[in-house]
């Protein structure tokens, strides 16, 4: 049995609620940036950072929490 010939099969099996919810699961799919979709299924960096790398990642991260970032309409607002 191929594949298609068994999602035929699973579809039958579903209910009315399940098909409109498989249907709105392959719209997103079909909608997604695959440029997007690659950075998501990237593999995870393993390269080991620097110790300066680390101490500029932790000033950023307190920044950010301290309410210092800067939102991304307001970066929009100035380079779009």
């Amino acid at each position: 049995m191929t594949a298609k010939d068994k999602l035929r099969q699973a579809v039958e099996e579903l209910s009315e609620l399940e098909a409109e919810q498989m249907l709105e699961v392959i719209a997103r799919r079909r909608e997604r940036d695959p440029l997007i979709e690659l950075f998501e299924n990237a593999p995870e960096d393993d390269e080991p950072s620097t110790p300066e790398e680390d101490a500029s990642a932790d000033e950023a991260w307190e920044s950010y929490k301290r309410g210092e970032a800067v939102s991304m309409d307001e970066i929009r607002r100035e380079f779009g």
